[in-house]
């Protein structure tokens, strides 16, 4: 146990130790050449304009996650059932893989002006721009992890004349589980990135407007200091998306799994 819990102190106290030593390090060397905020401002500096625009910025937070959450979540229910659908069917899967993989590798950016000229709603836009970044790693790591069974598992069901669903119940999915989680971890993300990609094309402000908007504004009036406040809680809320995929991860595989289980020394 004390093991364990000096292991858990160095994961948190080394990442911590090393960022206040480069946030330390970036405000040194700000204040010693007297850089100006608007050229590259100093943590100091982020940190009040953070203070003095904080409902603002947590405002347009909520608009960019809610848009990244619902894609999020359509990105699972639709990838999941489209792995099953192609685990189920070879014939399938070799028609419209292909057409997974070309959306995955087609850049967000060249396709996105297009869906927001052909749908009305803003909103379902950029849901629908993140939805495609984020749906193939669960429909890859799904197919992987469906397909990853004990051949010896297997042989044992089939002798056993288990069904196809029973097998799919009762072995696939509790062997597909691992990856399943590392799909999503990568998925959650993406989402975030598309979203924030997604509103960068469309520009849009008023309440609406979310933190690619904010960076965008903050840009023209050279409030470098804003955007770098922005991009913070970017990077903070993909922090959390990714922590908190690794503790669903650790709930549901914690107890059971070798990949969550921590060896006893």
């Amino acid at each position: 146990m004390p093991l364990i819990n000096n292991e858990l102190f160095l994961r948190i106290a080394s990442p911590t130790i090393a960022g206040l030593a480069m946030v330390a390090a970036w405000e040194g060397v700000c204040r010693y050449y007297n850089i100006p905020s608007y050229l590259f401002p100093a943590p100091s500096a982020v940190a009040a304009t953070f203070i003095e625009d904080t409902p603002t910025l947590l405002r347009a937070l909520w608009m960019t996650m809610r848009v990244a959450l619902i894609a999020f979540g359509a990105a699972v229910i639709l990838g999941t059932l489209i792995a099953f659908v192609f685990v189920q069917s070879k014939v399938i899967e070799r028609a419209f893989l292909p057409y997974a993989v070309v959306l995955q590798v087609t850049p967000i950016v060249a396709i996105a002006p297009l869906i927001i000229i052909l749908v009305k709603d803003t909103q379902i836009a950029l849901i629908l721009c993140a939805t495609i970044i984020a749906i193939f790693p669960i429909i890859a790591n799904t197919i992987l992890g469906l397909r990853s069974v004990d051949h010896g598992l297997a042989n044992l069901f089939s002798l056993n004349k288990a069904g196809r669903l029973q097998t799919l119940i009762r072995l696939r999915i509790p062997s597909a589980l691992p990856y399943f989680f590392g799909g999503l971890r990568i998925s959650s993300g993406l989402a975030l990135i598309g979203a924030v990609v997604a509103e960068f094309v469309a520009g849009t402000g008023g309440r609406q407007a979310g933190l690619a908007y904010e960076i965008l504004q903050s840009g023209f009036q050279l409030n470098i200091p804003r955007m770098f406040a922005a991009l913070f809680l970017i990077t903070v809320a993909g922090i959390v998306l990714f922590v908190a995929m690794v503790g669903l991860s650790r709930l549901a595989l914690g107890d059971w799994h070798e990949s969550e289980v921590v060896a006893e020394t």
